[in-house]
C-alpha cells in the first residue's frame, strides 16, 4: 500500500449498480479518478467504463493521450467510449472559444451516452482547484449567486446524471497519491499557456492570493457551497411565489388579459403593489421574468427595472425622480411601466 492516502470521494450519489462512466483525459485528476474509483467499486457495487474525446487539437500530443486513455482502460478490463470531434470547427460555426467549444462537445457525447442508456451517470474529475478557479472566474467577470455557485457535485440530466466527486479534494493531493502508486499521467501542453483565462487564474492570479491568504483555494469553494445552498433556498421560494405576481399579456378592457399569440413575441406583467419589499427578492423576481421571455439581465439592467419598480408618489417620489416609463433593456426586451404594473415584452425580430 502507498504511504499516501488515497483521495477522499464524495460517495453521496455513488450507488450499487451504478453504471459509472469516468471521464478520462490522461490528465492526473482524471486518472486519479479512475484509479480511486476502481479501489471503492467492489465495495460499493460500481460497474465502471471509461469516456474520452479527442477534440481534434494538440496534433500528436492528442493522439498519445487517446492511445494511453485507451490502454489504461484495457489494463483494468474496462470498456471504452470515445468520440473524436472537430473543436475548432465546431468553435468558429458556433462562435465560441476553443474551451467553450470543446466543453460543449463533451458534454454532448456524455449526454448522448446517458440519454442512450448506456450508463447511468458520467464522473468527471473536478477538483477543490478547479472550484475555486471557477469562483473567482465568475466573480471577476460578475456573476450572480447561481454563477457563484460554481461547480456542482450533481448536475441533474434528462436522464441521468454528472457526478464530480473529487471536488472537495485539492490538486497537490491527487498528484502526491498517483506519484506513491508510480501510475504515470499525461501532461496537456496547453494548460500551461497563459493565452486561456483559466490559465492566468491558476498560475498568476490564484498564487498572488494566496500570499495574502493561504487558504484561499478552500476560501472560494466555501463561497460556491454557501452560494449553492442559498440559490436552492431562493429557487424554492421563486416557484412558490411566482405564480401570483407574473401575469401573461396586457389587461384588456372589461377585465381579462391579452396575450399575442405570434410564436416571436411574448410578454408578462407583474403588479407594482405585489411585488416583495426586499430587493433581493424583487431581482431574483425581475431576473427571473426576463429569463421566461429568453433574456438574462446583467446587474446593471437588473437596476434599471428596480428603479422602474420604485413608488411614483409620496416620499420616495420626492427624493427622487420618477421612475421610467419605457426602456429598452438589450435582446429585444422592452420594459414599460404603468400606474399599476411593470410590463416586459420581447419580440425576436427587434
Amino acid at each position: 500500500m502507498p504511504a499516501v492516502p488515497a483521495p477522499i470521494l464524495d460517495r453521496r450519489n455513488l450507488r450499487p449498480g451504478l453504471r459509472l462512466a469516468v471521464a478520462v483525459s490522461g490528465g492526473a485528476d482524471s486518472v486519479a479518478l479512475l484509479r480511486a474509483l476502481l479501489l471503492v467499486a467492489p465495495e460499493i457495487g460500481l460497474v465502471l467504463s471509461v469516456v474520452h474525446v479527442h477534440h481534434g487539437i494538440r496534433g500528436e500530443e492528442a493522439d498519445t493521450d487517446a492511445a494511453f486513455v485507451a490502454s489504461l482502460a484495457a489494463t483494468h478490463g474496462l470498456a471504452l467510449h470515445s468520440r473524436d470531434v472537430d473543436t475548432p470547427t465546431a468553435a468558429t460555426e458556433n462562435r465560441e472559444t476553443i474551451e467553450e467549444a470543446a466543453r460543449n462537445l463533451r458534454y454532448g457525447f456524455f449526454r448522448e451516452l446517458l440519454a442512450a442508456g448506456t450508463v447511468d451517470a458520467v464522473a468527471t474529475a473536478h477538483t477543490l482547484d478547479d472550484q475555486a478557479e471557477t469562483v473567482l472566474h465568475k466573480l471577476l467577470r460578475g456573476g450572480w449567486t447561481e454563477g457563484l455557485s460554481g461547480i456542482h457535485p450533481q448536475l441533474a440530466e434528462a436522464r441521468g446524471a454528472i457526478l464530480r466527486p473529487f471536488l472537495n479534494v485539492r490538486r497537490s493531493e491527487i498528484e502526491a497519491w498517483l506519484r506513491a502508486l508510480d501510475q504515470p499521467w499525461r501532461e496537456d501542453s496547453t494548460n500551461a499557456d497563459t493565452v486561456y483565462t483559466r490559465n492566468r487564474l491558476r498560475h498568476e492570479l490564484l498564487p498572488a492570493l494566496a500570499a495574502y491568504n493561504p487558504q484561499i483555494h478552500t476560501q472560494l469553494a466555501a463561497v460556491a457551497t454557501i452560494a449553492r445552498d442559498e440559490e436552492a433556498y431562493w429557487q424554492a421560494e421563486l416557484a412558490r411565489i411566482l405564480p401570483q405576481l407574473l401575469l401573461p399579456g396586457k389587461p384588456v378592457r372589461g377585465g381579462g388579459r391579452s396575450a399575442s399569440t405570434h410564436p416571436d413575441e411574448a410578454s408578462l406583467a407583474i403588479e407594482i403593489e405585489r411585488l416583495p419589499a426586499a430587493p433581493a427578492l424583487r431581482r431574483r423576481i425581475l431576473r427571473t421574468a426576463a429569463r421566461q421571455l429568453g433574456v438574462s439581465l446583467n446587474y446593471e439592467q437588473t437596476e434599471r427595472l428596480l428603479a422602474m419598480c420604485a413608488p411614483s408618489t409620496g416620499l420616495n417620489a420626492a427624493a427622487a425622480k420618477p421612475p421610467a416609463k419605457r426602456q429598452e433593456l438589450g435582446s429585444g426586451l422592452i420594459a414599460e411601466r404603468s400606474p399599476r404594473e411593470l410590463r416586459l415584452s420581447r419580440s425576436a425580430r427587434e
